[in-house]
């Protein structure tokens, strides 16, 4: 079967629309069973005899390896379409919750949570639907739609996390992995809608960039550099909050509910973060709202570990970093396109979220081995406040137009 070229063969249903309203649906269904996975800790630990570190490691590698495997998903998707790349990640994710369901052993979590989900979601994650939104959107909607893309994730987030904790009270965890498995399958017709041209089939006057030249330049680029290293301190702190802050409440006596809400308030309130951060994208420098949206980070955290924890003001905190949480994403996707345009945007983005998984790969993993060493999460709590601080800086002098000797711009591809 050949994947549908879009410059070669018009395809009169797929207007912008349809594009958007795909793609946000497809970073739903994905990012929605992965951010809930911190509520499967303490009954899969409780069931099997395992410490958090266990759990907590394999979600680590999970991190880590759907991080590795962006940039060459990306590169792929970039070269030969996204439609298969998207399908091939999405079959591995669902494996990989399926089998979850029935892992007895640390191996066959690390297996499963691990290596299959992490691969699955690497090259079908939201990454790509970002890409796909900057090749196939005209150039008015591309910052809105990066927030759309977004804020659609964490819509996700809102709805799989209570319905993770009430489909276990109902049906018991190993049920509810499956019913989160089977939920995947939508995405495969959804994928049709995000459908690129292989690279040899673009028609654009953009001259020919190879993989390796467009490697040189962005690593020799500063700015391109200061952006990467930023977005780590993202995954630190998100990835260490969804995994650990469930159990955190529990050490405080708070109950498992308000954990579960806790995570969707964050998902919620993302919507407006991410939507209201592609709007003002386009609106004010990115790089000054990628400094605010760290250093909010820095300060809510702060107030939330020196206050007493109680239900309203971990709700409260909830709700500030929701609106911080994921709104990242389009400031940085839309900095990638202004430095170096649409050519490989989604092999470029895969790096940056390979920083990304990276820093959420030392925050679940180190949450888990410092909770098991010192009782406590206090050590992770300040240094997601440190990373934040200098994520804030590190920000502040990038610079804001096409990398230098760049080959070219490479428009929007014509949807008709």
């Amino acid at each position: 079967m050949t994947t549908p070229a879009v410059a070669a063969r018009p395809i009169p249903w797929r207007t912008p629309l349809v594009v958007l309203v795909c793609g946000c649906l497809i970073g739903m269904l994905s990012f929605g069973p992965r951010a809930s996975l911190g509520f499967f800790m303490t009954p899969m630990s409780q069931a099997n005899g395992w410490g958090r570190e266990v759990f907590s490691l394999a979600l680590a590698l999970q991190s880590l390896i759907w991080g590795a495997t962006q940039p060459f998903a990306g590169a792929l998707a970039d070269k030969f379409g996204i439609v298969r790349v998207m399908w091939f990640g999405m079959a591995l994710y669902a494996a990989g919750l399926f089998t979850m369901a029935y892992a007895t052993t640390p191996g066959g979590l690390y297996l499963s949570a691990g290596v299959l989900i992490g691969v699955g979601i690497g090259a079908c994650s939201f990454s790509l639907v970002i890409a796909a939104f900057g090749k196939l959107l005209p150039p008015e909607w591309r910052s809105i739609g990066f927030g759309f893309g977004t804020a659609a994730g964490s819509f996700g987030q809102f709805l799989f996390s209570p319905l993770a904790v009430g489909l276990q009270q109902f049906y018991g965890w190993q049920t509810t992995l499956m019913i989160f498995s089977a939920t995947l399958l939508f995405v495969l017709p959804l994928a049709i809608a995000l459908a690129t041209p292989r690279l040899s089939d673009q028609n654009d006057d953009m001259p020919p960039q190879s993989l390796p030249q467009q490697l040189r330049q962005a690593f020799g680029h500063r700015s391109y550099l200061f952006l990467v290293v930023g977005f780590f301190t993202c995954g630190f702190q998100l990835q260490f909050i969804t995994a650990h802050l469930p159990a955190y409440l529990l050490d405080l006596g708070l109950s498992a509910e308000i954990g579960g809400w806790t995570i969707a308030t964050i998902g919620l309130f993302n919507i407006v973060g991410a939507l209201s951060s592609g709007w003002l994208g386009g609106k004010m420098p990115r790089r000054y709202l990628l400094a605010i949206i760290y250093f909010t980070r820095s300060a809510a955290i702060f107030g939330f570990i020196m206050l007493p924890v109680t239900p309203a003001s971990t709700l409260i905190f909830a709700a500030v970093m929701g609106l911080m949480w994921l709104s990242t994403v389009p400031p940085t996707s839309g900095l990638i396109l202004v430095m170096f345009g649409n050519r490989w945007l989604a092999m470029l983005t895969g790096i940056a979220f390979f920083s990304h998984q990276v820093g959420s790969f030392l925050g679940v993993w180190l949450g888990g081995l410092v909770f098991e060493r010192t009782g406590a999460y206090d050590l992770i709590w300040w240094l997601s406040i440190l990373f934040g601080l200098m994520s804030a800086l590190i920000n502040l002098p990038i610079v804001e137009k096409a990398a230098p000797q760049r080959l070219g711009a490479a428009p929007a591809l014509t949807l008709q």
